[in-house]
C-alpha cells in the first residue's frame, strides 16, 4: 500500500468503471458456509491465441476447491473462452474476490474484483441445549502495577552500586597491602595464606607446589632481579649463583642446594605425578621459607641515588594505575552482571505472573497504549462537518488534484483529515464530500467502492462484514468491518490489520470515517470504539 487512502478513488471506482477485455460472472452473490460460488472468466480469441488461466489454491479469503476444465465455444470463426473455479468459505462475513491475471499472446488482463457474502447456517434453538449464564467474571485490576517493576528496577540499581562500592573499597584496601609491601613482606605474607589454604591436606599436593614455588620464584626476581618465572630451575638456579657472586651475597652452598631440591622436587610433583610423603612436604615448605629469608638477608643494603628513587616512584604510580584500572574494570563486570541478573529475574517473574504483553506494553512501550493513554483532541473536519474526537490533531491532506477531470466536474467541496499513514500501524482518516447537484447516494454501493478501493491500494486477503450505525443523535449510516494482509515492501506474507469504515449521507453530502490498526491490538480496539462513539454529524451547508 503505497497510496495515500481518500473517499474520491471509492467513488470513482463506482461511478467511473472501464470496459474489460475479460468478463467477469458469478452464479450468486450469496451463499451459506461451505456453500460453492462458481466464478466464470470468459474471453473471446482469434483461433491462433494463446489464452493462460491461473492454478489457484486461493483467490483472496477464499479458498479455491475446484478448476473446472476450459469451456470452448467456436462463433464465427473465433473461440469463446469460459474458465469456472469453484471457491468456497466456512466463515461468515463479506469477502473480496480479488482480480485474477489472465495472459492472452502474452499480455496480461485482469478481472473485475466481486463483492460476495457467507451466510450463517440457521440453528433451530429449540432442540439445541441450553446453558445458564456465567457469572461476572472479576475485573483485572492490573493497571498501574508497573511501578512496581520500576521500584524494584530502581532497587536493583541501588544494590549494583552497594556493590560495586563495597568491591572497590576490598579492592582498594587489598591494592594498598600489595603496592606498599617489600619483596620479603609480600612472600612471607603469601607463605602464610598458602598455609591456611590447608591445599595438600586436601590432597591437591600438585597445586600447593605450584603456588610454593611461584612465591619462590616471584621474591628472587624482585628481589635480585633475575627472570625466574622463565627459568627452568638448572637456569634458575645457575642465575641465583651468578647474581650472589655479582652483587657479593654471602650465600652458602647448602641454602642453594635445598632450594634446588625443593624446585625439582616441585617439578616431579607437576609433570611426573610425584607424592611426597607428609613430612618431606613440610620440609620442602621449611627450607623455601629458610632460604628466602637468607637471600633477602644476605642482599648487600644500597643507597640509591635520587634519579633512582624518583624512577622507582614512577614505575611504583605506574603499577598502580595499572592495577586500579584492572580493578575497576573488574568491579563493572562483577556489578553489571549482578544487576542484569537481577534484571533478568525480575523480568521473568512478571512475565510468569502478568504476562509477556503486560511487561512489553507497560515496560518497554507500545505506540497505540501511548495514543490511548494520551491527551485527546475534540474537533470539527470538513463539510458536511464530523465532530470527532481523535487521539491527535487529524492534519489536512488536498487529495483533489488526484482525481479524474470527469470527476470533479460532478464535486462541489471535498475534504480529507488524516493521522498517520497506510505503512503505519495505525491510521485514521475524516473525508467529507459535497455535490454540485442532488444527488441521490446508496451507501451500500458507496461502501463497496471503498472496499473496492481500499483493495486497489493493495490490501490482500479481504474480510468484510456489513451493519448498520447510529450515532449518539440517532443519524444513520453504514459500517463495514473486517481484516485484511497489509503487504509492506517485499514482506509477502504481509500484516493482518482490522479495519473499521463508517459511511453517512445526507443532503448533497458524504462523510466517511476510517480507521484501521494490527489485528490483536487492544490498545487499537479500544481507540477505535472511543472514536466511533464519538462521531457527531452537521448538515451540509449551501
Amino acid at each position: 500500500m503505497k497510496k495515500q487512502l481518500y473517499l474520491l478513488l471509492l467513488l470513482s471506482t463506482a461511478v467511473f468503471a472501464q470496459q474489460k477485455q475479460v468478463v467477469t460472472s458469478i452464479d450468486t452473490i450469496k451463499n451459506k458456509i461451505g456453500a460453492e460460488f462458481k466464478l466464470s472468466i470468459k474471453t473471446t480469441v482469434d483461433t491462433s491465441s494463446k489464452v493462460i488461466f491461473p492454478n489457484l489454491k486461493n483467490l483472496g479469503a477464499l479458498e479455491v476447491i475446484q478448476s473446472y476444465p476450459i469451456d470452448t465455444v467456436k462463433m464465427d470463426g473465433r473461440y469463446e473462452l469460459i474458465k469456472k473455479y469453484g471457491l468456497t468459505q466456512f466463515d461468515s462475513g463479506r469477502y473480496v474476490v480479488p482480480s485474477i491475471k489472465i495472459f492472452i499472446n502474452s499480455k496480461p488482463f485482469f478481472t473485475d474484483s466481486l463483492l460476495v457474502e457467507v451466510a450463517n447456517v440457521q440453528v433451530d434453538t429449540l432442540k439445541q441445549k441450553m446453558y445458564d449464564i456465567k457469572d461476572i467474571a472479576p475485573a483485572d485490576n492490573s493497571i498501574g502495577d508497573w511501578w512496581k517493576y520500576l521500584l524494584i528496577v530502581a532497587l536493583i540499581g541501588g544494590i549494583g552500586a552497594c556493590i560495586y562500592w563495597f568491591i572497590k573499597k576490598r579492592q582498594e584496601k587489598k591494592l594498598h597491602k600489595e603496592i606498599y609491601k617489600t619483596p620479603i613482606e609480600r612472600a612471607t605474607s603469601l607463605l602464610d595464606s598458602l598455609e591456611k589454604k590447608e591445599l595438600w591436606q586436601k590432597g591437591e599436593v600438585k597445586a600447593y607446589y605450584s603456588e610454593l614455588t611461584d612465591i619462590a620464584r616471584n621474591y628472587i626476581e624482585e628481589a635480585i632481579e633475575i627472570p625466574a618465572m622463565e627459568s627452568t630451575t638448572s637456569e634458575l638456579i645457575l642465575g641465583l649463583r651468578a647474581a650472589s657472586v655479582k652483587k657479593k651475597m654471602t650465600l652458602s652452598k647448602e641454602i642453594i642446594d635445598n632450594l634446588e631440591r625443593v624446585l625439582k622436587q616441585a617439578d616431579l610433583v607437576k609433570f611426573a605425578k610425584s607424592k611426597p610423603l607428609d613430612f618431606e612436604i613440610t620440609e620442602d615448605r621449611n627450607k623455601i621459607q629458610k632460604a628466602i629469608l637468607t637471600l633477602d638477608s644476605s642482599i648487600p643494603l644500597e643507597v640509591p641515588e635520587a634519579e633512582e628513587i624518583l624512577l622507582n616512584e614512577a614505575q611504583r604510580q605506574k603499577q598502580i594505575q595499572i592495577q586500579l584500572r584492572k580493578q575497576r574494570n573488574k568491579r563493572i563486570l562483577t556489578a553489571s552482571a549482578i544487576v542484569l541478573f537481577l534484571l533478568a529475574a525480575t523480568t521473568t517473574f512478571f512475565i510468569a505472573t502478568k504476562g509477556f504483553s503486560y511487561v512489553k506494553d507497560n515496560i518497554i512501550g507500545h505506540p497505540t497504549k501511548e495514543l490511548l493513554e494520551g491527551e485527546w483532541v475534540k474537533s470539527e473536519y470538513g463539510n458536511p462537518g464530523i465532530i470527532i474526537e481523535t487521539p491527535k490533531v487529524l492534519k489536512r491532506i488536498d487529495l483533489t488534484k488526484t482525481l479524474p477531470k470527469n470527476g470533479m466536474a460532478l464535486i462541489k467541496e471535498m475534504q480529507s483529515f488524516v493521522y498517520g499513514s497506510v505503512l503505519d500501524r495505525f491510521y485514521v482518516m475524516v473525508s467529507t464530500l459535497k455535490f454540485k447537484a442532488e444527488t441521490q447516494i446508496d451507501l451500500a454501493k458507496s461502501m463497496d467502492g471503498i472496499l473496492q478501493s481500499l483493495e486497489s491500494q493493495g490490501a490482500q486477503n479481504m474480510i468484510v462484514k456489513q451493519e448498520e450505525f447510529e450515532t449518539k443523535e440517532g443519524v444513520k449510516g453504514i459500517k463495514a468491518y473486517g481484516t485484511f494482509s497489509q503487504v509492506d515492501g517485499g514482506d509477502a506474507t504481509g500484516v493482518k490489520m482490522y479495519y473499521e469504515a463508517v459511511l453517512f449521507s445526507q443532503e448533497g453530502g458524504l462523510q466517511q470515517v476510517l480507521l484501521f490498526h494490527e489485528e490483536g491490538d487492544t490498545y487499537g480496539n479500544e481507540i477505535s470504539e472511543r472514536v466511533l462513539n464519538s462521531v457527531e454529524l452537521k448538515q451540509a451547508s449551501k
